[in-house]
């Protein structure tokens, strides 16, 4: 006698994934997007903070380099032409 094959009832494939979204209630992924938002705002603010203080740094060290520049750095930075002057 022939044995019958078994079958298995195979998983539908078409059948769609369960995603973590699906799994979540409504509430909790409305939480979570919320505080990713608060997230990224705290983090682009950061971020323009660090560009501000740089560009003081820059402004103060730009202050401090002409403050202390000898007069004969000053005319040669100037553009005028002195000859006209005489």
């Amino acid at each position: 006698m022939k044995k019958k094959k078994q079958t298995r009832p195979q998983a539908k494939k078409e059948e769609k994934s369960v995603t973590l979204g699906d799994r979540l209630n409504t509430d909790l992924m409305s939480q979570l997007k919320a505080k990713q938002q608060e997230l990224k705002e705290v983090e682009e603010k950061q971020k323009q903070a660090q560009k501000e203080a740089e560009a003081k740094r820059k402004r103060e060290e730009q202050r401090q380099r002409e403050k202390n520049m000898s007069f004969e750095e000053l005319l040669q930075q100037n553009d005028m032409d002195w000859k006209k002057f005489k």
